[in-house]
């Protein structure tokens, strides 16, 4: 059984208790299908390096604008960034340091195993003629 709190934009906070695993493993599972969106997964990339505003994301990972804007909406509705108003400009943070933990983790993991997900057969999002530069920017 796993109890899940989850804060509801500030109004209150609600809380659901799991105790079928399948719902659990279908929870993660969606956690997991969110980041594995590799143009969200460079929006986070980019704040790891602090507060950024829509337009120093755009820049840091040259996706488009309306792109970083729909990817920073979706993560702020899952809870993994927040926001905050400041003139004109809002900015976007890391909503909990165990996102950055995690995405840290996945970059000494692939150290390790990187170069064997990357060749898996099962996995064909990835051009394959890019091995030796992704796996040696790996460290691999």
């Amino acid at each position: 059984m796993i109890d899940m709190f989850a804060s509801d934009d500030g109004q209150g906070t609600f809380s659901m208790t799991l105790s079928d695993p399948r719902s659990v493993s279908d929870i993660k599972a969606k956690f997991f299908r969110g980041l594995a969106d590799s143009s969200r997964l460079r929006v986070l990339e980019a704040l790891r390096a602090g507060p950024r505003c829509v337009s120093e994301v755009v820049d840091a990972t040259s996706l488009s604008q309306p792109s970083v804007s729909g990817h920073l909406a979706c993560l702020w509705d899952c809870g993994l960034v927040n926001r905050e108003q400041r003139g004109r400009f809002v900015f976007y943070t890391i909503a909990d340091s165990r996102i950055e933990a995690l995405l840290s983790a996945s970059d000494d993991l692939l150290v390790r195993v990187g170069q064997n997900v990357f060749l898996c057969t099962r996995y064909q999002d990835v051009d394959s003629s890019n091995v030796p530069t992704i796996v040696s920017s790996l460290g691999v």
